[in-house]
């Protein structure tokens, strides 16, 4: 059973930055897909970003692109999400994912494992 603990998640005025970090208790971490999913009060859970674990190709949602950078250490087992130029839109429940294989869905359903969620707020 892989366990995922997320950190970084804090309180940051709009146009700032944070870092997401997200480690995996299992060394078979880099045999996974990894994502970033997100949750605002009163909304569905939707993608954020994606990177797949052969190649390391990157996936974001429109509304991050450009803003939001994935990554991983695989040595150190941990993803991470570099999040710039931030908006109050953001403000969410920030959870990391992981997916056994090479693809990297939207769909949150197609996920093996979650963390428990870090909260990011934007103020205005």
């Amino acid at each position: 059973q892989v366990q995922l603990v997320e950190s970084g998640g804090e309180l940051v005025q709009a146009g700032g930055s944070l870092r997401l970090s997200c480690t995996a208790s299992q060394p078979t971490f880099s045999m996974y897909s990894r994502a970033w999913f997100r949750q605002a009060p009163g909304k569905e859970r939707e993608f954020v970003a994606g990177i797949r674990w052969i190649g390391g190709s990157t996936y974001y949602a429109d509304s991050v692109k450009g803003r939001f950078t994935i990554s991983r250490d695989n040595a150190k087992n941990t993803q991470y999400l570099q999040m710039n130029s931030l908006r109050p839109e953001d403000t969410a429940l920030y959870y990391c994912a992981l997916r056994m294989g090479n693809a990297v869905p939207t769909q949150q359903s197609l996920y093996n494992y979650w963390g428990q969620g870090t909260q990011v707020t934007v103020s205005s």
